[in-house]
């Protein structure tokens, strides 16, 4: 009777894990699809959608994290990034998790301003290079 008792853990144990398993496989692939989606319908350039899938997070939703226009000013990033920040420091009763994902959307923007700025650096050298 024990060993049919134990068998019957064991079996189920093992189904539950593999259903766990296909489950969250299933789930990464559907989370990647989504991203690879959402890059290539919003019309975003190839390394903003290089970057979203590496980060994680668009640009427009860090823009809504952060609650800035889609005019990036940088002393306006960062003033509400530390805004931000400091209401959801732990210590003082805030959240973990939405701490996070303001660190998050910041390095997405910050990322998106380097991004823009080498695109300038180009445009400058090329226009430069045809200018002699």
């Amino acid at each position: 009777m024990a060993k049919f008792i134990y068998q019957m853990i064991v079996t189920g144990t093992q189904i539950v894990g593999r259903a766990f398993a296909r489950a969250l496989k299933q789930e990464m692939q559907a989370s990647q699809q989504a991203a690879q989606r959402r890059a290539t319908s919003a019309g975003a350039n190839q390394e903003s959608a290089t970057q979203d899938l590496r980060h994680g997070i668009s640009l427009e939703e860090a823009t809504r994290i952060l609650n800035i226009e889609k005019q990036l000013n940088k002393e306006e990033i960062e003033s509400k990034y530390n805004h931000l920040f400091e209401v959801n420091d732990r210590s003082k009763g805030g959240s973990f998790y939405l701490q996070s994902k303001v660190v998050r959307a910041k390095e997405r923007i910050d990322q998106e301003l380097q991004l823009m700025g080498e695109k300038q650096n180009k445009r400058n050298e090329q226009s430069n290079s045809s200018v002699r």
